[in-house]
């Protein structure tokens, strides 16, 4: 007999269909896993896209300071914001990486 609410799991429907228990039991459990698999693989891109977004706020603050940007400074930070925006990132850096761009590439002569 059908169950109703949460008392309905994975097990429960594929027996339903006739599905085996023993391979019942192994089907449900490869969804267990695929569904922990995939909440560890959400918490591991989070991570490392605040990883990444505060590495380019610090190199945006700490060359801004400085008034220029060196070419080396500016491959690590696109490096950082190309991997960053491959994660899904929100725009808003954007804005500063168009700002670090515009930041020249040598120090101004006094």
């Amino acid at each position: 007999m059908l169950q109703s609410g949460k008392d309905v799991t994975t097990y429960n429907w594929l027996s339903l269909f006739g599905v085996p228990a023993i391979f019942g039991a192994l089907i449900a459990a490869l969804i267990a896993q695929a569904k922990s698999a995939h909440k560890e693989n959400k918490a591991l891109k989070a991570g490392i896209q605040a990883l990444l977004r505060a590495q380019m706020i610090s190199d945006f603050n700490k060359w801004t300071e400085k008034g220029y940007a060196p070419i080396y400074a500016r491959e690590n930070f696109e490096n950082c914001w190309r991997e960053y925006h491959a994660l899904g990132a929100n725009g808003v850096m954007d804005d500063i990486r168009g700002k670090f761009l515009a930041l020249p590439t040598h120090k101004k002569e006094d």
